[in-house]
């Protein structure tokens, strides 16, 4: 039992259980021993520092046992665990990167040259299709021919024709629309022009529409509507300049998206131009590359003054025969919707003529092709419109 000296000199027998040591009087209080304190230079002052120790021993005392039965108090607060806590996250996992959404063509992008690439004309690895449409001396489709009465050749080499057949096949078709400044006395006719083309439309066809002057915009995508293509054209007013090597551009691209293999373009516009970012040569390289077919309507002034609406007519001409399209020239707006519906008959009175090449190399060349006709005896002499050749897979 430890005892404590107050200040009178007695002993007190109360009983202490801290156990600390006093540095400032030199003397250990553990616990308390009078033969301690006498062995101490100064006994009462040794007590008094003795004393001052003992309040701080139980104040820190008292201090270490709030801490501790707050902590005790506070334990179960700590432990309780609340139904929207999540103390385990869970383990992600990674998702297969989706593929990325074909974007579509940036025309004006600042990078020169072409960027886009569109499929050729093939269906598969080896197997080619070319589309034909065959004419009288009067400019009139001639039907009912045979497979007897073609011969097709790749290069120099004969080729055995495969497949054969002029059924009506579905379409995907885009209308380019000149909506350019020149197009102002003629705009009515034009338009009158497109909804006569569609009037030759199967129900399983599908159109798009792009218009253009300064540059060309896509007013309607992919629809088997033909009221939604009307009903956009009605907003087409004239202004400004024409941008149709740009408008070519971005319909051939977007053909990238089509849903039948056979594609078609119909340019309606009324001369060359004059504010595109693309040249012609470089148009010219992008639809030999394309399994698109592009028929064309120039509704040209007899006295052009610019050098461009006096170049349009061969402009028009040399893309289309490209592609195995005509080009049709008109002087008179009144023959707009004639001859629209003319090119909407032969879109779907073609033959077409498939083989497999007899040398099949994968180099990524071009390659030519010839058709010839054999035509049946009394018939006049007939001309034949069909793509002058395609692009050799590179692999």
């Amino acid at each position: 039992m430890a005892r404590l000296h107050n200040d009178e000199g007695r002993w007190s027998s109360r009983p202490e259980a801290v156990v600390v040591s006093d540095v400032r009087s030199g003397c250990w209080v553990l616990p308390w021993d009078p033969t301690q304190a006498r062995s101490c230079q100064n006994p009462r002052k040794n007590l008094h520092n003795n004393l001052r120790s003992l309040n701080c021993m139980r104040l820190s005392a008292q201090l270490v046992l709030a801490l501790f039965a707050l902590a005790c108090l506070g334990a179960p607060a700590f432990g309780q665990t609340d139904v929207n806590d999540v103390h385990v996250a869970p383990r992600e996992v990674e998702k297969p990167a989706e593929p990325p959404e074909p974007s579509k063509p940036d025309l004006m992008a600042s990078t020169p040259g072409l960027t886009a690439h569109v499929r050729p004309l093939k269906v598969d690895v080896d197997l080619v299709l070319v589309p034909v449409t065959i004419t009288d001396p009067m400019n009139r489709l001639v039907t009912g021919l045979d497979k007897e009465n073609f011969q097709l050749y790749e290069g120099n080499a004969t080729q055995e024709i495969r497949t054969f057949s002029s059924e009506d096949a579905p379409v995907s078709l885009g209308v380019i629309f000149d909506s350019s400044g020149s197009m102002s006395s003629k705009m009515d006719r034009a338009k009158d022009a497109v909804m006569e083309f569609f009037k030759t439309a199967n129900p399983q066809d599908e159109f798009f529409m792009i218009t253009f002057s300064d540059e060309p915009e896509e007013v309607s995508d992919f629809t088997s509507s033909v009221d939604e293509i009307q009903n956009k054209l009605v907003f087409a007013v004239p202004r400004r300049r024409t941008a149709l090597l740009d408008a070519i551009y971005m319909g051939v691209s977007k053909m990238r998206h089509a849903k039948y293999p056979k594609k078609a373009l119909l340019i309606i516009s009324d001369g060359g131009d004059n504010h595109s970012r693309y040249t012609e040569g470089e148009i010219r390289s992008l639809v030999k590359e394309a399994d698109v077919m592009i028929y064309a309507i120039g509704i040209y002034d007899r006295y052009a003054s610019a050098v461009e609406e006096r170049l349009g007519p061969q402009l028009l001409s040399d893309i289309t025969e490209l592609t195995g399209g005509r080009a049709f020239t008109i002087d008179n707006p009144n023959d707009l919707g004639d001859v629209a519906t003319k090119i909407g008959v032969e879109l779907r009175n073609q033959y077409v003529l498939g083989y497999r090449p007899t040398k099949v190399m994968h180099d990524g060349k071009w390659r030519k092709i010839k058709v010839k006709l054999l035509p049946p005896k009394g018939l006049p002499p007939l001309r034949v419109y069909a793509r002058t050749g395609y692009y050799a897979p590179a692999e």
